[in-house]
């Protein structure tokens, strides 16, 4: 997969956390992701589909980060990852798709967005509905860590 498909994604969530968070994520290395495990506690998945490219994005959270950006965009910690703590995730997820479907118009990428579905609990599964490598990238904060997901088909 190109680069000019996984970068839009890359600084839209930067970007997103940043502002609605205020915290700082660390991107580590992207590579090829051969499972379906997810690499965090609470998955936002989305789908996403135009004329001429299909594809989906996940964002997966470590239980930690996920109640620390909670904390951070409205002001209250729950216990464990609940109903609030999963809606959170759902819109994190349309925020960054969002934000990678702008950049990538500017290309000449055009695409509608599904409604995304939150999963959790350890040990879930995410399965991407593209024939297209699956492209993982991690980050990292004092918080705990995140992991994106990029599929799109060839």
């Amino acid at each position: 997969m190109e680069a000019k498909f996984v970068n839009p994604f890359l600084s839209s969530l930067l970007n997103v956390v940043s502002t609605m968070a205020q915290l700082d994520l660390k991107p580590q290395a992207p590579r090829l992701k051969k499972d379906d495990v997810a690499r965090g506690d609470v998955s936002g998945v989305i789908g996403m589909i135009g004329p001429t490219t299909k594809g989906s994005f996940s964002i997966s959270f470590d239980k930690s980060l996920a109640l620390e950006v909670m904390s951070r965009m409205v002001g209250e910690r729950p216990a464990s990852i609940n109903a609030e703590v999963t809606d959170m995730v759902g819109e994190i997820t349309n925020m960054v798709t969002g934000g990678a479907k702008r950049l990538l118009a500017v290309q000449g990428y055009e695409f509608n967005m599904a409604t995304p579905i939150v999963v959790a609990g350890p040990g879930h599964t995410i399965q991407h509905k593209t024939d297209g490598p699956k492209i993982l990238m991690e980050f990292s904060s004092d918080f705990g860590g995140a992991t994106i997901e990029i599929c799109f088909d060839k």
